[in-house]
């Protein structure tokens, strides 16, 4: 890795490292009031978790987590589940955190953090886990960004959209929510399981529809859509975010000392991304955050942060940069379903690569970056606050 690859991993290290679920969960801790069950759901739960039991002593502790991140906490029942589809383990989770929920003998904390959506699933009335997981892989490759597959995704579930509420009733609930959401929208991160929802199974079926993917939906979920079910008070929670994807992009801007954020947070599909970002790099040091959308239409492997690397490789190209090098990656330390958090390319990246438009066209990002040893590792992380970007310009920077 050269200097400057080294100066960008260093500076999107700095980003992951503001995101850090202990210290987060520490900082809010005084204002808790001592909790009768914890519950932890998300990729961060491990951290947010050992932050709150090392405060907590001697109170019932559920934490699920994805697999890669799954490790014992003393006095913790740790549940692992699949993500980003959901499977038996996370239903098994599920029913352990309703039970949980509905015997619980006083206040509840509750930590949330971005992966529990697809790690609690509870399906809603008649629906099956087999329907929540046709639903959810359909969800992920529509091209929809979070906050209108998490829409989704409530209106089918028992515990997402405030579900969690009705179960702990009548105890008061204070969450910790550490956010994986472009402008942290409460009720979009985990699906919102503490936070109302965030719109009506009308919305969810338009949502469908307007995505292609209504026709191919589970028969049993278009008529659960289908049913005109008021909305009741929901009981009251305090919710409070303690860390996010605008917070980190400051750490990174302090760790570069002297660069440009992007101001807005970038989002939409790759390919437009890419050109906004190359459109604002100027000399020097770019940085932003965001969460881009990726609409599926080949059968290989990769993620938004690989894909998105690998379009900014291509539009440096054609405006004849020569002198660069960028980083692209998702803060959980995993992009897609790959062991990938993103890609690290340069001005040779793309020699390396056999036929990079055959392989984006096939969705196969990460068999791209491999050959050309770009592929961003970084192990699990143990957070989740979106994607972090970092893109290096030296030297005026044309092709002659």
């Amino acid at each position: 890795m050269d200097n400057a690859s080294s100066t960008a991993r260093r500076i999107f290290d700095a980003g992951v490292q503001a995101a850090d679920p202990v210290a987060a969960v520490t900082r809010h801790l005084d204002d808790v009031p001592a909790p009768a069950l914890i519950i932890a759901v998300g990729k961060a739960a491990g951290g947010m978790a050992q932050a709150a039991t090392a405060r907590f002593h001697d109170v019932p502790v559920l934490v699920v987590t994805n697999y890669e991140n799954a490790r014992p906490l003393e006095g913790a029942k740790v549940y692992a589940a699949g993500h980003p589809v959901p499977d038996d383990n996370g239903a098994a989770a599920a029913k352990a955190v309703i039970a949980a929920l509905q015997g619980a003998g006083g206040p509840v904390l509750a930590l949330i953090s971005g992966g529990g959506s697809a790690l609690l699933p509870a399906p809603a009335g008649a629906l099956t886990l087999a329907d929540k997981i046709a639903v959810n892989t359909l969800l992920l490759g529509a091209g929809l960004d979070i906050r209108d597959m998490n829409l989704i995704r409530q209106q089918l579930s028992d515990i997402k959209g405030g579900g969690f509420l009705w179960h702990a009733a009548p105890h008061k609930v204070t969450a910790l929510i550490l956010s994986d959401v472009v402008g942290d929208d409460l009720a979009a991160i985990a699906s919102g399981p503490t936070v109302g929802p965030i719109g009506t199974a009308a919305q969810a079926v338009a949502l469908l529809q307007g995505a292609g993917i209504w026709a191919r939906v589970p028969a049993a979920v278009r008529d659960h859509l289908a049913q005109d079910r008021p909305a009741d008070t929901l009981p009251e929670a305090r919710n409070i975010l303690i860390g996010s994807n605008r917070q980190s992009v400051v750490a990174m801007a302090q760790a570069a000392g002297d660069g440009r954020v992007i101001p807005d947070p970038v989002t939409g599909d790759v390919g437009a991304a890419a050109k906004l970002i190359c459109d604002q790099a100027g000399e020097g040091i770019t940085l932003w955050g965001g969460e881009t959308t990726v609409v599926l239409q080949g059968t290989g492997r990769g993620g938004r942060n690989q894909e998105l690397a690998l379009r900014i490789a291509l539009e440096a190209r054609a405006r004849g940069w020569r002198d660069w090098v960028c980083l692209q990656g998702g803060t959980d330390g995993r992009d897609g379903p790959t062991d990938a958090a993103g890609g690290i390319v340069d001005q040779d990246t793309l020699a390396r690569i056999d036929d990079v438009t055959g392989l984006l066209a096939n969705n196969d990002s990460y068999a791209a970056l491999a050959q050309a040893n770009a592929l961003l590792m970084t192990g699990a992380t143990g957070t989740n606050v979106a994607d972090l970007g970092v893109l290096i310009r030296r030297g005026g920077g044309h092709a002659d």
